[in-house]
C-alpha cells in the first residue's frame, strides 16, 4: 500500500470535478484514509503526523457528485424551520404559529378583519379604536 510520507501531499482540499478526477485516478490501491490525504482532507497534528479528515472528504466528495444531505438546514441548527402552511384543527380552528406572528411583526391583541376570495383568504389588519391617522380626521 502506497504510502503518503514518500509523495508530497496537496495544501488546499480539492473540489469538484478536481477532486472527482483525482479519487478515480487512485482507484483501488489506496485506502479510504489514503485516498482523503491524497486529495488534501488532512490534518496536522502537534507531532507533525497527518490525520484524515474523513467527514470533510466525505462531503466534498457528496457536493462534487450533485448530492446534497442536508439541502434545508435551520440557522442554528436546532428547531424546525416555518413551512408557510396552516392546516385546520379538528375542531375547525385554524392556527397560525408563533413564527408567522413573529416574523410579520405582530402582537398580542392585534386584530384582524377576514376576507374570503375563491382560493385564498386575506387578513387586513384592524387598527384599534384609539388610534385614529389625522387624515381621517377632516
Amino acid at each position: 500500500m502506497p504510502k503518503t510520507t514518500a509523495e508530497k501531499l496537496p495544501e488546499e482540499p480539492m473540489t469538484g470535478k478536481t477532486l472527482l478526477h483525482k479519487v478515480k485516478s487512485l482507484g483501488p490501491n489506496y485506502s479510504r484514509r489514503e485516498t482523503a490525504k491524497q486529495c488534501g482532507y488532512y490534518t496536522r497534528t502537534k507531532d507533525n503526523q497527518t490525520r484524515a479528515n474523513m467527514t470533510e472528504f466525505y462531503d466534498a466528495l457528496l457536493a462534487a457528485k450533485g448530492i446534497a444531505l442536508d439541502p434545508g438546514r435551520s440557522k442554528d441548527g436546532r428547531g424546525r424551520e416555518a413551512s408557510y402552511r396552516a392546516c385546520v384543527h379538528k375542531n375547525g380552528s385554524l392556527v397560525i404559529g408563533a413564527n408567522y406572528t413573529q416574523e410579520m411583526g405582530l402582537k398580542p391583541g392585534d386584530q384582524f378583519e377576514i376576507r374570503l376570495g375563491s382560493k385564498h383568504i386575506h387578513l387586513i389588519q384592524v387598527e384599534p379604536k384609539g388610534m385614529v391617522d389625522e387624515d381621517d380626521e377632516e
